[in-house]
């Protein structure tokens, strides 16, 4: 057994629209896309089809021209619809308009072998090959694991606290034969140990409380207590050199059909979530899933926000749009935008606020459940020095000094600060709770990057 970790700062955002434990089958998709967008760092894509070819699930469409070894692939069976190019050609995202009898999905097949019979040479070259390397997540600056690096550890959070988040238990009931097969080839690339993080306040699915061979370690706390890099800080920190990989359990379930299976498996579930969706449940479906299958008759109107993933880090892909390769949810607001007077400074019922001179019911009733729209309620303005930052950052780094040091494009103070133990999601309630509206994840990945290329 491993550490029980109490979290105290933090903040709960509670929304209305969690998803009921109801699991149904999705509109059939007619296509399906790959986005490089949902990967960090990726570096001048190269497209491996064209438009008009015929692709089998597992089939390579493009790599880094920097790591050629890590290739994406077809998640489903059928035929290159469009090579979506934007600004200056660059890739935006290749779309597969799907087989019709999604339920017989054609497969790349691999030759497969007993797992402890094989090497970590072996078994990398399978996992790039198939396709799944990219959900390996490499720490520092969240980008994909470099196939030549050697993790001091692997982290897996076995739960989720953003808003609206999905129950693990449902999304991957069923699942621990996969689950235990894939750890069991993770443990083949690192000397450390890995780490399955479970959350001690909620039921803790079979899937991951009967796993073997790795270090469970309990939290509580708000969120971001479901954040790894969170997690990481608190079992292990990451200094400046050291490596440290991550993977959600959709990956770990993926590399596991890989070795028992020989096929690149992308079926999953996802939770449609939302106060604009009439009967928040989740739906079976695939990687890249389209939006408009899974949202079609399901909203209280048209007027909404939809967005890949959670309402702090998710990405809105509107009407259009496909389902990120990392998410395990499409979470659907209102839009806000609407003009409200003095809306940042009247005291109200109605909003959930981390401050109490604006969201009073926050705190007279905890256990309320809000209904949030993408208003920001001010705009951009001198960086006010509040202190409210460390209050819902539970890691010992000085978010406010982080992010004045990424401005000042001090690297030397940057490193000192604790930039490598940080992405996004990890300091997303700064954003949230910042009453000076500035684009906190953005100035934070503007860091990563700056230290990337130095």
């Amino acid at each position: 057994m491993g550490k029980f970790i109490r979290i105290k700062k933090g903040f709960n955002i509670n929304l209305a629209g969690k998803a009921a434990p109801k699991v149904s089958s999705a509109e059939h998709s007619d296509t399906y896309a790959i986005k490089p967008t949902d990967f960090h760092g990726m570096y001048l894509p190269k497209v491996l089809v064209k438009e008009g070819d015929n692709v089998k699930a597992g089939t390579p469409l493009f790599h880094d021209k920097r790591h050629p070894e890590v290739v994406h692939v077809a998640p489903v069976s059928g035929e290159i619809a469009e090579v979506r190019r934007g600004d200056k050609r660059k890739l935006l995202e290749i779309r597969i308009l799907a087989d019709k009898e999604i339920n017989h999905i054609q497969y790349k097949k691999y030759s497969v072998s007993e797992i402890a019979n094989l090497s970590a040479d072996e078994s990398r070259k399978l996992m790039l090959e198939a396709g799944v390397w990219p959900n390996i997540v490499q720490r520092p600056f969240g980008i994909i694991a470099n196939p030549e690096s050697k993790p001091k550890a692997i982290h897996v959070s076995a739960f989720d606290t953003h808003p609206l988040a999905p129950d693990y238990g449902i999304l991957f009931k069923g699942q621990e034969q996969y689950f235990q097969a894939g750890l069991d080839i993770l443990k083949k690339f690192t000397a450390g140990p890995i780490h399955v993080n479970i959350h001690s306040e909620s039921e803790i699915s079979a899937v991951f409380s009967q796993t073997k061979g790795v270090e469970l370690n309990k939290f509580s706390g708000p969120h971001p207590v479901g954040c790894v890099g969170v997690q990481i800080h608190h079992i292990d920190p990451i200094n400046k050199g050291d490596i440290v990989w991550t993977i959600n359990p959709f990956g770990v379930i993926q590399i596991g059909k890989l070795f028992t299976l020989g096929i690149h498996d992308a079926s999953r579930i996802v939770a449609l979530v939302g106060s604009e969706v009439k009967d928040p449940q989740y739906y079976k479906t695939h990687t890249g899933a389209s939006v408009k299958s899974l949202v079609k008759d399901k909203l209280t109107n048209d007027h909404v926000r939809i967005i890949s993933g959670n309402v702090l880090t998710g990405t809105s892909i509107g009407a259009d749009g496909y389902v990120g390769f990392h998410d395990n949810y499409v979470s659907v607001i209102p839009e806000g935008d609407y003009y409200e007077f003095l809306g940042w400074v009247m005291p109200t019922m109605k909003k959930v606020s981390f401050h109490r001179a604006f969201g009073l019911f926050s705190f007279l009733a905890p256990n309320k459940e809000f209904k949030v729209d993408s208003n920001t309620h001010g705009e951009p303005r001198a960086f006010v020095q509040t202190g409210v930052f460390e209050k819902v950052t539970p890691m010992d780094i000085l978010p406010t000094y982080l992010l004045k040091s990424i401005l000042a494009e001090d690297i030397d103070e940057m490193e000192e600060l604790g930039i490598y133990e940080v992405i996004e999601e990890d300091l997303a309630l700064c954003e949230f709770v910042d009453v000076s509206k500035h684009n906190v994840q953005q100035i934070l990945r503007q860091g990563m990057d700056l230290l990337q290329n130095s």
